[in-house]
């Protein structure tokens, strides 16, 4: 993975995490055990320390950034979805930052809380836990159901198999030109989007 050091302080990676060779991780970043991070992210710890708890992912495309002296921390099981921003913010414990979403300066996503895809957290702003909020910029909007957490809680759960098999079998190859005969099936655990758990 390009991982870069900054004025002597370098990036802390635990064995049993998986970072995508093509993520860049630069300085004060710590990531835990068990973290995911997806192609293409982008973790800068020039400015300000990120860290990563056990169990948490930061998928493909996200950046996160942060202002000198002010941490950005994703706590144990959170959950960083495709192409988010994270700037200077705290993603407490089994939260879900959804696609898209940018989570700016000093706010707090409270745990177990979800942020909807594409929706803008303004500087400060302090969600309260097992809420859902979106828009932009973002508003509560209601108290999460329990098949709502219980759903965010089987997704990171996904992300945590995710990392051990990335670990087991993930290698750069060369395309095929075809596809082969008996193509193999991939062992993903089965997980429905939330639309259609709810429907169910």
């Amino acid at each position: 993975m390009p991982c870069y050091s900054i004025e002597g302080v370098i990036p802390v990676v635990d064995p049993s995490a998986y970072v995508h060779p093509t993520a860049v991780l630069i300085g004060d970043v710590i990531v835990g055990p068990g973290c995911y991070i997806g192609p293409a992210a982008c973790l800068r710890g020039d400015f300000g320390r990120i860290v990563m708890h056990q169990g948490s992912n930061v998928q493909d495309t996200c950046v996160i950034h942060g202002f000198p002296a002010h941490d950005t921390i994703i706590e144990e099981n959170g959950h960083i979805g495709h192409g988010a921003v994270l700037h200077s913010c705290i993603v407490r414990r089994d939260a879900l930052v959804g696609m898209n979403a940018v989570v700016m300066d000093d706010a707090e996503v409270g745990e177990q809380a979800i942020v909807a895809a594409s929706a803008f957290v303004r500087a400060g702003m302090k969600i309260a836990p097992r809420t859902l909020v979106a828009g932009v910029p973002a508003k509560t909007v209601r108290e999460l159901s329990d098949q709502e957490i219980a759903w965010k809680q089987e997704g990171t759960h996904t992300y945590q198999d995710l990392t051990k098999r990335c670990l087991a079998s993930m290698q750069e190859v060369q395309p095929l030109e075809k596809i082969e005969k008996n193509r193999p099936v991939l062992a993903a655990p089965s997980v429905e989007p939330l639309i259609t758990a709810k429907q169910a």
